[in-house]
């Protein structure tokens, strides 16, 4: 886990999970549900980011359905990720 200081001076902190395609789903819904996480990056084995999701916009109802459909399309093509995530202090 990283922490880094921002431009406003909050400190965020930066986690990364390993999962297999399979669990990448489970893992975005339980990471949402957790309420202090600002952003959530998926990348792929070689570390490319695939894609990025600003929680905020995605707690919204009529965004996060077609969010999550999305995220278990890309699990689909996935064998192995990594999930970061950045939260609020």
């Amino acid at each position: 886990m990283t922490t880094k200081k921002t431009h406003s001076s909050r400190i965020k902190k930066r986690e990364k999970f390993k999962v297999t395609g399979e669990e990448i789903l489970k893992k975005i819904k339980d990471l949402i549900k957790e309420g202090n996480v600002r952003r959530i990056i998926i990348k792929d084995e070689k570390d490319n980011v695939i894609m990025e999701i600003p929680v905020t916009v995605a707690v919204v109802g009529t965004v996060f359905a077609p969010l999550l459909a999305a995220v278990g399309a890309l699990a689909a093509l996935l064998s192995k990720a990594t999930i970061e995530v950045e939260r609020r202090d």
